[in-house]
């Protein structure tokens, strides 16, 4: 499998830039997802390393040759696609085997390259099938086993999941993470789906506005998000804000208001952080404890729970309006109405500028580092 490398990347559509400046590096055999919401550009990046889109300044290099130039056949890329495209007339085997046979190759190869990925996708049993009688994730296993057979230097996936129901994307999600540790292949995937990309990726891309905003491994952008934007889009649920005052600031980190007036610790680096500058708070929603404890407490009313058995999701409100979530167990006896004193831990918090860039913490902490989570009753 091949390396592929994106450098200064730009795509415009009648002088209107999609891209902006998009260097990137891939390794063989890296699983890299592009994440991020509705029109960030995910998909026309993919489209170009496909050779689908042509890019309007930049360079494409696969296994390190440049294939900017070059149409997508030339390339050594297969591409799965949302829509599944299947022939209807056509069986399992020779949907699979459709883009062999137009390329004239051996008889005898494509039989053994059909079984082989028929035999990887566990779709042996449905070759004689037609596309009608197979269910949605079966046919995506097709679709997959057509790329497959082309025994490709990059795989592409473009949102590959989206047509299916809940159940069987989870379904799908496990079978592509199999199929990566099967083939070793370099594999690039885009969704927006962000519980995709922390499940599947070994390396994450966040998109917004056709820029990249962030690069690292899935826990690296959850615990250490560069920016508001990133914090906000990796996490389910989603990392509650709340702005708050900076009342002091050391070599310690910066202590900030809570609402209700309690004071919170956080240990990140001050730089140029002045006492009385309005910053953004940033609090997953797992990390709240909706029984008091921690480094401080605050104050909130719950407007709507949900209980989904395993866990708990508590929408509240600050006395200032502030919506909050806190994420508690299945056991949870919380009902809307109640008021409650929501227990936090500082070095479990970000802290973000006017601007929306996260204040670094001083330690690089790890999960497996982090101190423990708020227990009532320990403050």
């Amino acid at each position: 499998m091949a390396e592929l490398t994106l450098r200064g990347i730009e795509k415009a559509y009648a002088g209107l830039a999609v891209l902006h400046q998009i260097d990137l590096n891939i390794h063989s055999r890296e699983f890299v997802v592009f994440v991020g919401p509705s029109g960030c550009g995910k998909s026309t990046l993919l489209r170009c390393i496909a050779g689908l889109e042509s890019i309007s300044a930049g360079e494409v290099r696969i296994g390190g040759r440049d294939v900017t130039r070059l149409e997508p056949a030339e390339r050594g890329v297969a591409m799965v696609f949302q829509s599944y495209a299947l022939y209807p007339h056509m069986s399992v085997y020779d949907n699979i085997a459709f883009g062999l046979k137009m390329q004239k190759e051996p008889k005898a190869q494509i039989d053994a390259k059909v079984r082989e990925a028929a035999r990887i996708l566990q779709l042996e049993p449905l070759l004689e099938r037609k596309p009608k009688a197979l269910s949605g994730g079966q046919r995506q296993r097709v679709a997959i086993g057509r790329a497959i057979v082309h025994q490709p230097q990059v795989f592409l996936f473009d949102e590959p999941l989206s047509n299916l129901d809940a159940s069987l994307r989870v379904q799908m999600r496990i079978e592509i993470a199999k199929l990566h540790a099967a083939l070793q292949a370099t594999m690039v995937y885009v969704t927006h789906d962000q519980v995709e990309a922390m499940t599947l990726a070994d390396k994450i891309v966040v998109l917004n506005k056709g820029r990249v905003e962030q690069v690292g491994a899935p826990l690296e952008l959850y615990h250490h998000p560069c920016n508001r934007f990133v914090a906000g889009f990796i996490g389910s649920p989603q990392m509650v804000f709340l702005p708050v005052q900076v009342l002091a600031a050391s070599a310690e980190g910066v202590q900030v208001s809570l609402p209700g007036g309690a004071r919170l610790w956080v240990p990140v680096q001050a730089g140029a952080v002045a006492v009385g500058a309005a910053l953004t708070l940033g609090l997953r929603p797992e990390h709240l404890a909706e029984q008091g404890g921690g480094d401080a407490q605050f104050s909130v009313t719950a407007q709507v729970v949900e209980h989904l058995g395993g866990e708990t999701f508590t929408h509240a409100m600050t006395a200032d309006g502030d919506p909050v979530m806190v994420k508690g167990d299945g056991l949870s006896r919380v009902a809307a109405g109640h008021s409650l004193n929501v227990g936090v831990v500082g070095a479990r918090c970000h802290l973000f500028d006017a601007e929306g860039v996260a204040l670094a913490h001083l330690r690089h902490y790890t999960e497996g580092q982090l101190p423990p989570l708020p227990v009532a009753g320990v403050g």
